[in-house]
């Protein structure tokens, strides 16, 4: 009963950090464009791996990398993952999307990983994971982030129906370059200091 106390305690701890945050967000664009379960598998993996890593290593995993690359890393993949959104080329879409929703998973993987690494959730999952027992927390939190994906992707199938595919890839480039923006500003900021 304890352990599902754990579960429970950490469900709502990281379903509440992350709800609406970047990766929820992140999810929602990514599928406007693209298939569902390439978008959720690669998140989940994501999320499940980081989970392991913040209740066994803790916030050492954050320090694996300096946080420069890592921003420079994230940056990056927001960059390219806009530039491919603005771009949007249905015909070019279809052809190859088989190729893409192969890749996606991993690109989605990569996304995810590298923009939560150290994140707020990571770290608090790290804390929890000192005080109570390390597998409940670790599921408890990775059901969370399993749960604000799922939400985020069919928030973002529910857009694809009521708005053109056009208006959806321009807004999720945009939204896309924004958080690449946004990185950028955060390492000017790290520079800057």
């Amino acid at each position: 009963m304890e352990e599902l106390a754990t579960v429970l305690k950490s469900f709502l701890l990281v379903f509440g950090a992350e709800f609406g945050d970047k990766s929820q967000l992140v999810c929602m664009a990514l599928a406007a464009k693209y298939r569902t379960t390439p978008i959720i598998t690669g998140a989940i993996l994501a999320f499940g791996i980081l989970n392991l890593l913040a209740v066994t290593v803790g916030a050492a995993a954050a320090a694996w990398l300096p946080q420069w690359l890592v921003m420079t890393i994230v940056m990056l993949l927001f960059g390219l993952f806009g530039v491919l959104a603005l771009r949007g080329d249905d015909d070019e879409e279809q052809a190859q999307g088989d190729v893409v929703g192969r890749y996606l998973v991993w690109s989605v993987f990569g996304l995810i990983f590298m923009a939560e690494l150290g994140d707020k959730t990571q770290l608090a999952m790290a804390g929890l994971g000192g005080v109570e027992a390390a597998i409940p927390v670790w599921l408890g939190g990775t059901l969370a982030l399993a749960a604000t994906t799922i939400l985020g992707v069919m928030a973002g199938r529910i857009l694809l129906q009521r708005l053109s595919v056009t208006v959806i890839h321009r807004v999720g480039g945009a939204l896309f370059l924004g958080f690449a923006f946004w990185m950028a500003w955060e390492l000017y900021l790290l520079y800057a200091s």
